[in-house]
């Protein structure tokens, strides 16, 4: 079962279009870092080093790849919002405290709901 589901979003992403890729990006993202969170707070560290990591390289990614000549005003907000989860993350991996995890997930988590949204409106338009 295990194999279907990674040969499905093998495909998933590999024929996507550049709008639901960047929603996987984000719903990654989102998953590493909940299940890095759930790993500090059953002490597995190196699960959760993993996880975390793998969110954070998305994160970091996403943030450059931000074009401040297209919308300056919400790229603005948006490299706040990673940067904070980056940091965040970042604190988690080195106190292993779940916390900083959870934080950085509460504030991720808006941006994945609304990416969604707007790709969704794109791709029925």
């Amino acid at each position: 079962m295990v194999s279907g589901i990674r040969s499905y979003r093998k495909v998933q992403s590999e024929t996507a279009s550049r709008e639901r890729t960047l929603v996987l990006l984000f719903e990654a993202a989102q998953r590493f870092i909940q299940g890095g969170a759930t790993s500090l707070e059953q002490n597995a560290q190196p699960q959760a080093s993993q996880q975390l990591g793998k969110a954070s390289d998305i994160v970091i990614e996403l943030m450059n790849t931000l074009d401040k000549s297209k919308a300056p005003e919400l790229c603005a907000t948006l490299e706040q919002v990673y940067e904070f989860v980056a940091i965040e993350l970042t604190r988690a991996m080195a106190t292993r405290k779940p916390e900083h995890a959870r934080n950085a997930e509460r504030a991720f988590a808006p941006l994945v709901e609304a990416f969604q949204q707007a790709v969704a409106q794109v791709l029925a338009a």
